[in-house]
């Protein structure tokens, strides 16, 4: 072999290296994207889980908080009823007792008892008016558990397909695995916002 057939020779083995170590060059830079990409998938899918369990401690915590409230409802309605009950056998007895210091008695009980009565209808408003403000809260936190919920299948679906991507570099399951992860980042927002 002549030293122009070793130059030439040479000279394609250097080209063919610089070619291959480009060709590794951009494929590092797409994986390096991949590994962003993902990164920030995870990130927001974590979030997703966090959130997610949070609005789901509320609501089930608002949900206790307002049963326990439609319990104190409850408890005050039959006070109520009692003091009805009492009142209405009062006014029963006041029809057959002669007037005197017993219909007097009887009187100053019956008044009592409807002012007890006036005081459980307060009370019973104003329970329920917060075993109502509970139970919306209750709602509001489902709606915001759901949609995180949401999120973090999408996001856990573009976590796997990146991963597959890497592992078998192949650029376009990388691709594919944007879609869900757009999805999940809108419905990560949604958790938030509820825009939808």
């Amino acid at each position: 072999m002549n030293e122009q057939e070793r130059a030439e020779i040479h000279d394609e083995v250097k080209a063919d290296i610089l070619e291959k170590e480009k060709a590794d060059k951009e494929k590092a830079k797409w994986l390096n994207y991949l590994s962003i990409t993902t990164i920030l998938i995870a990130l927001c899918a974590t979030l997703s889980t966090y959130m997610g369990g949070n609005h789901s401690s509320q609501s089930m915590q608002s949900q206790i908080q307002a049963s326990d409230q439609w319990a104190f409802f409850q408890s005050k309605s039959i006070k109520e009823y009692l003091y009805e009950v009492q009142t209405d056998n009062l006014q029963t007895q006041l029809l057959t007792v002669q007037p005197g210091s017993a219909s007097d008695s009887i009187k100053k009980h019956i008044s009592e008892y409807t002012h007890n009565i006036d005081k459980y209808k307060t009370e019973k408003e104003q329970i329920s008016k917060e075993a109502k403000r509970l139970e919306a809260i209750r709602d509001d936190s489902q709606k915001h558990g759901n949609a995180f919920g949401l999120a973090v299948v999408f996001l856990e679906v573009s976590i796997l397909l990146s991963s597959i991507a890497a592992l078998i570099k192949i650029k376009p399951i990388w691709y594919l695995s944007m879609l869900p992860g757009l999805i999940g980042i809108v419905c990560f927002l949604n958790g938030f916002l509820l825009f939808f």
